[in-house]
């Protein structure tokens, strides 16, 4: 097994979130990019203002090493055209592929019909383009009933709008790391949310994404079916190595 081919190297914190200015976040970014390149991971996924920066690098290094960057993010409560508009943007500024976030909230308030066509429009905006899209469904703040259906909802659309062929490049995803909560209850990816997700999204791929810091924590999420991983540990775990990363 080459992990490297499911890694997503991650790096989403802002320069207050990582507590440094932004110069530096600008050379933490900078290095994940490098990285990226030189451990030949199957992507490198930034925060939207850094696509262009990467796209150019990588191009430069003439790196099979894809683009990817989150859209919405980590809130999800954005507008359908603002998203929209978003992921335009990073299309243009060379993203090979967009994790959305989906207005999980608007799913939990039973607007399921808004959330439905912001599936599908994004999704049939991204495919238009050529790209890969994943929904972040925010397992952290669903229950298992609600991981469940808005699985479910994402699929359905998928088969019902979309051709077989394109199934490939239409991810479900667990998590962006970034949702906060209590008693030390885990925010990203758990085995419990994983399962339920590939219970019910196949055909659709899986990503795992969220508190997989070591090569134990990815070979168990692959074990159970998932095709990506993301993580902000990605050269810890190929190297077998645990890290500290909160991501």
């Amino acid at each position: 097994m080459d992990l490297k081919n499911y890694m997503d190297s991650t790096y989403l914190k802002t320069a207050i979130q990582a507590g440094i200015s932004e110069e530096e976040n600008a050379a933490v970014v900078s290095r994940v990019i490098e990285e990226a390149v030189e451990e030949s991971f199957k992507l490198v996924m930034l925060r939207p203002e850094y696509v262009a920066q990467a796209r150019a690098y990588i191009d430069q290094q003439e790196s099979k090493v894809l683009v990817g960057t989150v859209i919405d993010f980590p809130e999800g409560k954005a507008s359908l055209h603002e998203k929209m508009e978003e992921a335009r943007r990073v299309i243009a500024a060379g993203a090979d592929e967009l994790d959305f976030v989906v207005n999980y909230r608007l799913f939990q308030m039973g607007l399921v019909e808004e959330v439905r066509q912001e599936i599908l429009k994004c999704t049939q905006l991204t495919l238009d383009a050529g790209k890969t899209i994943k929904w972040i469904i925010e397992v952290a703040a669903l229950s298992n009933k609600e991981i469940v259906q808005l699985t479910t909802l994402i699929k359905k659309v998928a088969l019902s709008k979309f051709d077989e062929r394109q199934f490939e490049k239409i991810f479900i995803k667990s998590s962006t790391g970034f949702y906060p909560t209590t008693d030390g209850k885990p925010n990203g990816a758990t085995v419990e949310a994983v399962v339920l997700m590939m219970e019910n999204a196949n055909p659709l791929p899986v990503k795992a994404a969220g508190g997989i810091r070591n090569r134990q924590d990815a070979e168990e999420m692959i074990a159970l079916g998932v095709k990506r991983l993301g993580t902000s540990s990605a050269k810890a775990i190929v190297e077998n190595s645990d890290s500290n990363q909160a991501y």
